[in-house]
């Protein structure tokens, strides 16, 4: 293996959108840096299965709605 070529990895801390934290190693940063979450497994829909409002720009949703509207989306 070369030297020199890896990252270096160190200590964050992970804030979490509850306000929780924890500690792991990671090349974010420096060491004892913080990484304030904006979305994390606790507010996500993919891992909380809340469904989320689609924006709807230039009426691109509603035309889209509209055209497979029989397909029982």
């Amino acid at each position: 293996m070369k030297n020199d070529i890896h990252p270096d990895y160190h200590m964050i801390t992970v804030a979490m959108t509850n306000g929780t934290t924890y500690q792991t190693r990671s090349t974010y940063g420096k060491e004892g840096d913080t990484l304030q979450l904006d979305i994390d497994p606790t507010t996500h829909p993919a891992w909380t299965g809340v469904q989320g409002n689609l924006m709807d720009r230039g009426g691109r949703v509603t035309r889209f709605k509209d055209k497979f509207k029989g397909l029982g989306f």
